[in-house]
């Protein structure tokens, strides 16, 4: 069921919403008029056309225009689901393609409200064609750096989903939404309902947060605050230590290499939620690897700090690093790097996650995409090793020329024990080998991975 709050609203209500008293100028596109009954000449298309129009009050299945959400200007383009579905046509595509050009001339953001039973069978491919349109509009506004989000409805299927709506760059689900590819009525007669809901969907890292209806403007405001655009930022700023109980005094440098690592593994010292809550005023998350997983064990997203600046975080939370949370910190920094907002990194792993479920899952590949990640970043990275620094699992979230350690850190190329393991050495001699390792915090700055220990 549609969130109680929102039933199945017209697309001007759901523009309201968002806009309040700031209001929304529609903009329509030159008339491209159809043969009669369609391309195809559908008999009894012009009078469905034509019902659907005294119901709704509207010309197509698509409203578009520009407004302003909070204090941010935008283009907002809404599906009214009243008029044959939501369905997509030539000239529901001449909307859609009219709104992403507006928003490329304005320079400012498309918010899309989504509500769609996919494309129009009364008009075959020409249709679905529509899709392509859509496509290659989204990548104008992306290669431009203008972001895109996308509020998906009851119900939202078909094309519409697999470009407009799974295509942004940020995507926000109203709570019961109907959402997926295939609509309830062409897929699987046993197939699970909740994997095509939005909480399903939010599930298997397709969506970034599912919101209720009363938090939705102040959601898309704060989303439009942190993806610009913007002129040129400054580096993220490194983060304070913290102490243990968050209060008082940092404890001095560990003196040997295993009370580094007994530090770094302490279950008392912060993390990356301490962390984050310390750092931001808001926070916006990017959930998810778009590939059907996700990685508790990583958080992604946006924040805005206490004076307005956003940046982008990819933190890791203490546990080995799923293929999931390599992709996802992956899409979060290329994202940044697209809309000019600079990265922090929080380096709290003991390593990737090394089971035979994640080698089935890319293990490799993924990581290898984070690397790449960051080294075609052209915003500035900034990283806080916070804890653990376990390998090449932990160097792919590591910026390589601005890396800050805590006193309650390590980084090694590879952990005490597995390294007397591989040496052939008792473990009685795991300590030894942590001080051979050089894996402290003053070791790190020594040996130049590492500017400075934040204390």
């Amino acid at each position: 069921m549609p969130d109680a709050d929102l039933p199945r609203a017209t697309a001007r209500e759901v523009i309201a919403l968002l806009t309040g008293a700031a209001g929304f100028t529609e903009h329509r596109p030159p008339p491209s008029p159809l043969p009669p009954d369609g391309p195809l000449g559908w008999a009894g298309y012009d009078a469905a056309r034509e019902r659907a129009s005294a119901r709704t009050g509207e010309e197509e299945s698509v409203v578009y225009g520009t407004g302003a959400v909070g204090d941010r200007a935008c283009v907002l383009l809404s599906f009214e689901f009243g008029f044959l579905g939501g369905s997509l046509g030539r000239q529901t595509g001449d909307r859609l393609a009219a709104a992403y050009e507006l928003a490329l001339t304005r320079r400012i953001p498309l918010v899309a409200l989504v509500a769609t039973g996919g494309s129009r069978m009364q008009e075959g491919m020409i249709a679905l064609t529509q899709l392509q349109r859509v496509a290659a509009a989204s990548v104008r506004l992306r290669a431009a750096g203008l972001p895109q989000i996308a509020v998906v409805r009851d119900p939202t299927t078909g094309g519409g989903w697999a470009t407009v709506g799974a295509g942004a760059d940020v995507v926000l689900a109203l709570p019961g939404a109907q959402v997926g590819f295939a609509g309830s009525r062409v897929r699987p007669p046993d197939a699970d309902p909740y994997a095509y809901s939005a909480e399903g969907q939010f599930a298997a890292g397709q969506v970034d947060a599912v919101v209720p209806a009363d938090e939705l403007s102040a959601t898309v405001t704060h989303w439009l605050r942190a993806l610009g655009p913007h002129g040129d930022l400054p580096p993220a700023p490194v983060p304070r230590a913290l102490s243990v109980a968050d209060s008082g005094p940092v404890a001095p440098l560990p003196e040997t290499g295993r009370e580094a690592v007994a530090r770094a593994r302490d279950p008392r010292r912060p993390r990356a939620e301490a962390y984050l809550a310390d750092y931001f005023a808001v926070r916006l998350p990017l959930h998810g690897d778009r590939s059907g997983s996700t990685d508790p064990g990583l958080l992604c997203g946006l924040g805005l700090r206490g004076d307005g600046q956003p940046v982008a975080y990819v933190a890791q939370c203490g546990t080995p690093t799923r293929p999931a949370g390599y992709r996802a910190a992956a899409r979060t920094i290329r994202l940044a790097d697209r809309l000019g907002v600079p990265v922090l990194t929080l380096v709290d792993t003991p390593g990737a996650a090394n089971d035979a479920d994640a080698e089935r899952a890319g293990a490799g590949a993924a990581i290898a995409d984070t690397f790449a990640a960051v080294a075609a970043a052209r915003v500035p990275v900034t990283t806080l090793v916070i804890g653990e620094g376990g390998s090449g699992g932990a160097l792919a979230l590591a910026s390589p020329d601005n890396t800050h350690v805590t006193v309650d850190s390590y980084f090694s190329v590879i952990a005490p024990e597995p390294a007397a393991a591989i040496l052939k050495r008792p473990p009685s001699e795991t300590g030894a080998t942590a001080d051979q390792l050089r894996l402290r915090p003053q070791d790190l700055v020594d040996l130049g991975f590492a500017r400075s220990i934040v204390g």
